[in-house]
């Protein structure tokens, strides 16, 4: 012990282990899954050292920001693969569903007090850092925070990078040493644990379970709970079983079309898994796992030259190298700024020359401005913006490239560039299964220039800011039927 890297394990208060405990409990909060998991296998390491059984609580909060039927459904729906999965194994699983705004109260401290040590997940965004930064030091036994977010440990770098090219460059120098830490297929397969028999009596009577039926997807349930029933529940359904799924699919049937398709709105190019890698309900790690096997691919492909580039470093074909961009480029870039700046959802964190630029031309004259009610409910004069916001109400997402032009529409649409920011912040939290994500805020920002770098000519409203029109994207891409198929 450990076999989890200790540069992805983090104290979080100055606690000490209990060995006297009765079990090892895993705080489950953003990795929502029982494979791949490197804060599972970390529950699994002290569990085995201790010869305790392991509690796995996995909670659901009915008071954060943008809690609706649509975002709490999609996590339900992996609570019920966990609670059908774990039923017959070696662990103990506790579903808890808050019925109304801070019931779960001494909930955590409650089990902790029980605990040999408590293991969460470390995920640097959301409510989610405050909310284990105000919880861990109220236990009484230590409490680590896990990384398992994605290839690289966040911790790995030490600054705030500030392009994609120079975090590519980082990448291919320091991501092959940690290629070789891996979590595990399956945290739990092959320990011979004791079971705890169940999460003791005083603490079930004051804090039920989440019934077998809110799990199975009881509108009536879902419809008792505090949360915005505005926001409806779409198609598409949660959880790790179904996300496994849509990673076999992509990767028999879309991978190798991936760069010919990926940005037409008219075909289903991408890969479909941002809402599972979001809730954790996949890792990237079982990704890139997938991709290995499919490109028949071994470490010693890599290209030994650090030099940014978007291909050729991986030395697999085309479409596997620009998804890897996407997946692990850009996504990990969005985990390298909000793990190092708390105020990387804040409009003062743009780069300088964005914050001028848009300074410069903050009065300058807006042929159309909308109200944020007037955007949310689609009500633009341009039939392709329109059909991308009726894309976001009605499936809970917006087709990638077309989400860059709903942003800046709402840039130029907008009475200042704070309001627009403000307006896309609410909108995808609200609505999009993947909001709320480093990932998502690295979207937005980028429509206000981070990331980019400064364009000419210089433009109303976005001074030096990149341009995007409805016009150049219906000229690049087939738009027709996507107007019509989302029709507001």
């Amino acid at each position: 012990m450990p076999s989890v890297p200790p540069i992805r394990i983090e104290k979080a208060n100055n606690a000490s282990l209990n060995s006297e405990g009765d079990y090892v409990l895993y705080w489950m909060i953003a990795n929502r899954r029982t494979q791949w998991n490197f804060s599972l296998d970390r529950a699994v390491e002290w569990a085995t050292e201790l010869k305790k059984p392991v509690l796995i609580l996995e909670a659901l909060r009915c008071g954060y920001a943008w809690a609706n039927d649509r975002l709490h459904r999609f996590i339900l729906d992996g609570m019920e693969d966990h609670a059908r999965l774990l039923e017959k194994s070696n662990v103990c699983y506790y579903p808890y569903v808050e019925p109304r705004q801070d019931a779960d109260k001494g909930l955590l401290e409650a089990l902790a007090r029980k605990a040999c040590v408590v293991v969460t997940d470390d995920f640097p965004a959301f409510f989610l850092p405050p909310m284990v930064a105000a919880a861990a030091p109220k236990l009484p036994v230590l409490v680590e925070q896990v990384d398992s977010n994605g290839l690289l440990p966040f911790r790995a770098a030490e600054q705030v990078f500030t392009t994609a090219h120079a975090f590519r460059r980082f990448l291919q120098k320091r991501l092959p040493a940690h290629l070789f830490e891996r979590p595990k297929a399956d945290s739990l397969g092959g320990s011979e644990l004791p079971r705890l028999s169940s999460v003791p009596k005083e603490i079930l009577k004051r804090w039920p379970p989440a019934s077998p039926t809110l799990l199975g997807g009881s509108p009536k349930e879902l419809a008792s709970l505090p949360v915005d029933h505005g926001v409806e529940v779409v198609e598409r359904r949660g959880g790790p079983e179904l996300a496994r799924r849509v990673l076999k699919t992509f990767l028999e049937e879309r991978l190798s079309r991936y760069v010919e398709y990926r940005n037409e709105p008219e075909e289903e190019g991408t890969s479909g898994l941002s809402p599972y890698l979001h809730f954790g309900h996949i890792s990237v790690h079982e990704v890139f796992d997938g991709i290995m096997e499919k490109e028949e691919w071994f470490f010693d492909r890599l290209s030994e030259r650090s030099t940014g580039s978007r291909s050729g470093w991986w030395g697999m074909s085309e479409a596997s190298e620009a998804f890897l961009d996407e997946l692990v480029t850009w996504r990990e870039l969005g985990f390298n700024m909000c793990s190092k700046r708390e105020d990387y959802d804040r409009y003062e964190s743009l780069p300088d020359w964005a914050l001028k630029t848009l300074r410069e031309h903050e009065k300058d004259i807006r042929t159309h401005l909308y109200s944020p009610e007037e955007f949310e409910t689609a009500g633009t004069h341009d039939p392709l913006w329109n059909a991308a916001q009726t894309q976001l109400l009605r499936e809970g997402r917006i087709h990638n490239y077309l989400r860059m032009l709903w942003g800046k529409k709402i840039l130029e649409w907008s009475e200042t560039p704070r309001e627009a920011l403000r307006v896309m912040i609410d909108l995808n939290n609200k609505y999009a299964l993947d909001g709320r994500d480093p990932n998502s805020y690295s979207g937005i920002f980028w429509v206000l220039g981070r990331y980019d770098r400064a364009w000419g000519p210089v433009r109303p409203i976005f001074g030096k800011i990149r341009y995007m029109s409805s016009e150049n994207t219906a000229r690049k891409l087939s738009v027709q039927n996507y107007i019509q198929w989302y029709a507001p």
